[in-house]
């Protein structure tokens, strides 16, 4: 676990804040004015809340944008003896929102905090006024998910990989090393902007997998794909009617490794018909660090919009 005060070069300058709600001490940020509308940040595989640093800088002059780590990720605690299926962080969230009391929620997902965020709002769809997926599938119930899911992985080379090293027992050695291996790891997802790469950015996304007990996160998350460990929330009437009204946006970089936009993105337009889709040229998986500003103003300028 990242020490609360770390700021990594003033890269991160973000007042720490912590919740034991979910049954472990876990991380978030929380910037902007108090009555401000909230906009709740899920980040994915390997990251944590230092991917929506700029995020933060450009909403939080308006929104209160809150920013929680994962279970395993970031600034949050690693517990031993929990499980760390996409269930358990959709449990997760919703211990963590209900604890701070928030609505009237604009979700920003990026990758494996697709499925988390629409994991939350099957179970809690009064809670959410948007829904915004950035490089981050939005499953929901739609009949050809798995048929989706087995598609793109035939050409992932990140669930390429996942699949043959729990076959040949070399998943968790690579992923227990994690903080060692960061950088491949995110080049292997579809990391396009190498002039961010620094020493200070490498620390950053490479220190909370010090230790094997602190990549049980990240290896949770893998590994629930091959073995079948995953449980996507299915919707109940009510919840799918009351999603599908909100005001949505799709950004996707078309240069992403792991989730092919041909895959996932009919998967949002299953639900949000006629929401606005906008796709990325040379922008990879990781779009927040690709192309930061461009993905800051689409996302400031939707919100002013709906």
């Amino acid at each position: 676990m990242i020490p609360s005060d770390a700021t990594f070069a003033g890269t991160f300058p973000l007042t720490p804040h912590f919740t034991d709600a979910p049954g472990f001490r876990m991380h978030y940020v929380d910037e902007g004015p108090r009555d401000g509308e909230i906009i709740l940040c899920l980040h994915g595989e390997p990251t944590w809340g230092y991917l929506f640093r700029h995020l933060i800088s450009t909403l939080s002059r308006t929104h209160r944008v809150v920013v929680p780590d994962h279970m395993g990720f970031g600034k949050s605690e690693t517990p031993t003896g929990r499980s760390y299926w996409l269930q358990d962080h959709v449990a997760n969230l919703e211990a963590f929102v209900a604890a701070l009391g928030l609505t009237g929620i604009t979700l920003v997902m990026h990758d494996f905090g697709g499925p988390v965020g629409m994991g939350f709002a099957a179970r809690q769809p009064d809670r959410i006024r948007r829904i915004i997926s950035a490089n981050g599938p939005t499953p929901f119930g739609q009949p050809d998910l798995f048929d989706r899911l087995t598609a793109n992985a035939a050409v992932s080379p990140w669930f390429q990989w996942i699949a043959k090293a729990e076959d040949d027992g070399t998943l968790e050695p690579v992923l227990n090393n994690l903080g060692f291996n960061i950088l491949s790891t995110l080049k292997l997802n579809g990391f396009e902007n190498n002039a961010v790469i620094n020493d200070t950015w490498i620390d950053a996304y490479g220190a909370p997998f010090a230790t094997a007990t602190e990549c049980l996160g990240a290896l949770g998350w893998a590994k629930g794909f091959p073995t079948g460990a995953h449980r996507f929330e299915t919707p109940d009437p009510a919840a799918d009617r009351t999603i599908r009204s909100r005001p949505a946006l799709a950004i996707w970089g078309e240069a992403d490794k792991t989730l092919h936009a041909e895959h996932f993105l009919p998967l949002f337009s299953a639900i949000f018909p006629s929401a606005p889709i906008e796709r990325l040229q040379g922008v990879g998986h990781y779009c927040f660090e690709d192309a930061p500003e461009t993905v800051s103003g689409l996302i400031a300028d939707f919100l002013r919009r709906t």
